[in-house]
């Protein structure tokens, strides 16, 4: 069973950042990728960052490139999302989630069978 708690959420200015975790279950024979979605309110889930395990390879939504930055502590398995320079379009419940998608479909939600509960993020103006 995989199981993804993420943690980190809060409310911050707008230009301000926050760091994200996502603690998962190591089990790299049931997925390859870790991805950051969020959820802004009344829209659809939208990826924003990925890390392809094996190759350590890193994709980015193009909204956020630049700001935000995926990274894993495999010590810990614990991945993050370091989200600098803030506005309210990143206004969220962000969630991570583990899948096995090919890379040119990383940003399919439903490529993702195992996901956690979540984490808010605000961001005011």
């Amino acid at each position: 069973q995989v199981q993804l708690v993420e943690s980190g959420g809060g409310s911050v200015q707008a230009g301000g950042s926050l760091t994200l975790a996502c603690e998962f279950t190591d089990a790299p024979h049931l997925y390859t990728f870790l991805t950051w979605f969020r959820q802004p309110p009344g829209k659809e889930r939208e990826a924003v960052a990925a890390t392809w395990l094996r190759l350590r390879t890193t994709y980015y939504f193009d909204a956020v490139e630049g700001r935000f930055t995926i990274s894993r502590d495999n010590s810990f398995n614990k991945a993050y999302l370091t989200m600098n320079n803030l506005q309210p379009e990143d206004t969220a419940m962000y969630y991570c989630a583990a899948g096995s998608p090919s890379s040119n479909l990383w940003q399919s939600p439903e490529k993702y069978p195992y996901w956690g509960k979540g984490t808010l993020v605000t961001i005011s103006s």
